[in-house]
């Protein structure tokens, strides 16, 4: 995976701030204890101009993330929102990945974060396709993690929060040493739960099924427009728990998330799903249709500058 691409400026804290500026102290926090919480958010070129999808869902659970971990955010969703426009116009970038961030900043050092300030960021800069252009084509290829997702006693895994991802790192990291491009946990149960960052579906006999919110995974945004989608296309969704042999006998295998977008799985632990199916292949065109601005079916999710909303 490329570096990140250096854009010209970041909002950190309520200002613009050079890229080489948006420093911290090697005593913040965040950094010795992952206490934070961040977003991952895209913006796409249409032909109304720039538009960001789903940007207040983003911000609002931001929002929830953080009160999770008792952190309260010195900035409410609107002002966020209005952060995230400043930093995208200030870099001119009409497609772009977005960063938010919040963390319990320098001050004591202790586990425990008392009269830690709480600082926010906000990046932006160039991504594209999370897993290629290969992978959304044809498929990728994903294993079975021997680490567990972690469970709801165990950290709060319904907040996208910084230190719950040294789960997702380790276990990508061993799918990607053994050559495969992704990973799925399990629950400690056994059940599937999800990617080291996507929403996980799977297709039998013409039914969409997906884990539901009990497997200790994130509530995705990206997963809740897929299911949307596909329901408005006429297919049943069902969520409910999956079992590992429920990917290797399924028809079809596809991952979801804001990175991701939408990505065909080809093969899971060397058993062959195949090549991108039907429902599959629909999914993805409708989601990319959408947040391109091509479809007006899903519309309300495109979020404009509020200048030209305005207009």
């Amino acid at each position: 995976m490329d570096p990140v691409q250096e854009t010209s400026k970041i909002w950190m804290n309520g200002e613009l701030v050079d890229w080489a500026d948006a420093t911290i102290h090697v005593g913040t926090h965040g950094l010795h204890y992952g206490s934070g919480v961040f977003e991952g958010i895209r913006a796409y070129d249409t032909d109304r101009g720039t538009a960001i999808f789903r940007l207040t869902e983003h911000m609002d659970r931001l929002q929830r993330s953080a009160k999770l971990l008792y952190m309260e955010l010195p900035y409410s969703t609107e002002e966020l929102k209005a952060a995230a426009w400043e930093v995208v116009g200030a870099n001119g970038l009409p497609e772009c990945y977005i960063r938010p961030i919040a963390y319990f900043g320098y001050g004591q050092l202790g586990v425990a974060a008392q009269g830690n300030p709480v600082d926010v960021a906000i990046m932006s800069w160039p991504w594209g396709t999370y897993l290629g252009e290969e992978g959304m084509r044809d498929g990728i290829r994903v294993k079975i993690s021997s680490w567990q997702r972690v469970g709801p006693n165990v950290i709060p895994h319904v907040a996208k929060a910084t230190g719950v991802y040294i789960n997702s790192m380790l276990a990508v990291g061993e799918a990607t040493r053994a050559g495969y491009q992704e990973a799925i946990l399990l629950t400690a149960e056994g059940t599937i739960a999800d990617g080291s960052g996507e929403s996980i579906f799977v297709v039998k006999d013409g039914v969409v099924y997906t884990p539901d919110l009990s497997a200790s995974i994130l509530v995705g945004i990206t997963r809740d427009t897929i299911i949307q989608v596909a329901q408005d296309l006429g297919h049943r969704v069902v969520e409910k728990p999956l079992i590992r042999t429920d990917l290797y006998l399924a028809d079809e295998v596809f991952m979801v998330g804001t990175a991701a977008e939408v990505t065909p799985i080809r093969e899971v632990d060397d058993h062959v799903v195949g090549p991108p199916g039907p429902v599959t292949q629909e999914l993805q065109q409708a989601y990319l249709d959408t947040v391109h601005g091509r479809s007006e079916r899903w519309a309300q999710w495109l979020e404009y500058a509020p200048s030209r909303t305005e207009a």
